[in-house]
């Protein structure tokens, strides 16, 4: 083995075999490599060189002590603060990515997050700050001014007719309802505004210790931290007061989809699809009375109805 001018030392030169004790301990000891390290370099198992290392007589570290860490500097220390909120919520990069960006551990990068304050991203597959949203000037003047479609301002702007109908919502715009076919009442609503002028919702709400939050902005913007999902208070909303899951997500903070799975998780039953909810119904009639019978109570399910069938016809055959 080629030994390297910076390696040489007079009193301990290998003559020939790459794992004699002495050289080992030398790169060992006054060179302070690794045994991963001396193994690398000498072309040899990580085990053999351990043998040999006690083999001459060489007590070996602790695994992680006296290693060799980069030295940062006290200005990159002042400034990572920075760099860091820089990189999580302007460059949207994860914590894996800063990691490897400032070359420390994922977990270092998670501790530091925390201790400057930086809030974290929510988890999971919806997440409402990777939402896409549409720009409130450019969606008032297509939608509102020059009177476009929600699926042409779509068009206009990268997004499906459904995004671009719930920015218009989380911002508080004018949504014209309806259809081709023109109904009787509104045709314009308002739908934060009018969720909190229902007054089954307002005293829902009230009773569940719910603020109201005023339209204007996006979902992150207007709930910086989402209202607890319960299942009194998703009863008594998707029920009682006959709202959707979208008019949920406006209430409370929280994603119509995360809402969808905490109601299968509580066996909330859903109502069937097509057609519009009971609030949107009772607001096109301008009332604000106690909803449908449907809305009030969830319907109950085909087994339970045919056991009740048929207990009614054991006990009339009994009664004869």
């Amino acid at each position: 083995m080629t030994v390297p001018a910076d390696d040489a030392c007079p009193s301990c030169v290998p003559s020939g075999d790459p794992l004699q004790p002495s050289w080992l301990a030398h790169l060992y000891l006054c060179h302070g490599l690794s045994t991963y390290q001396i193994a690398a370099r000498a072309g040899a198992d990580r085990q053999r060189v351990t043998r040999a290392l006690h083999k001459a007589g060489v007590q070996l570290r602790p695994r992680g002590e006296d290693r060799f860490r980069p030295v940062r500097s006290s200005g990159y220390q002042a400034d990572l603060p920075r760099l860091m909120r820089e990189l999580y919520q302007e460059s949207r990069l994860s914590s894996r990515q800063i990691a490897a960006v400032l070359g420390m551990p994922e977990r270092t990068v998670r501790d530091r997050l925390r201790r400057y304050g930086i809030k974290v991203r929510s988890r999971g597959r919806w997440n409402r700050e990777d939402r896409t949203t549409a720009p409130a000037g450019v969606l008032r003047l297509l939608y509102v001014e020059l009177g476009m479609t929600a699926a042409e301002a779509g068009q206009r702007l990268g997004m499906s007719g459904n995004t671009v109908l719930r920015s218009a919502h989380a911002l508080g715009l004018p949504v014209r309802s309806g259809g081709a076919v023109p109904l009787p009442g509104p045709s314009e609503i308002e739908l934060v505004s009018a969720l909190y002028a229902d007054r089954l919702i307002a005293g829902v709400l009230t009773a569940h210790g719910v603020p109201q939050v005023a339209p204007g902005g996006s979902l992150t913007e207007r709930f910086p931290e989402p209202v607890p999902l319960t299942t009194p208070l998703v009863k008594d909303l998707y029920w009682a007061c006959g709202v959707s899951l979208s008019h949920i997500e406006l209430l409370t903070g929280q994603p119509a989809e995360s809402i969808r799975g905490f109601m299968h998780r509580s066996d909330i039953s859903l109502r069937p699809p097509g057609g519009r909810t009971p609030f949107m119904r009772r607001w096109r009639s301008g009332g604000t009375g106690p909803p449908c019978h449907s809305a009030r109570r969830p319907p109950r399910p085909v087994h339970d109805a045919r056991r009740a069938e048929r207990a009614e016809l054991s006990g009339k055959g009994d009664a004869q």
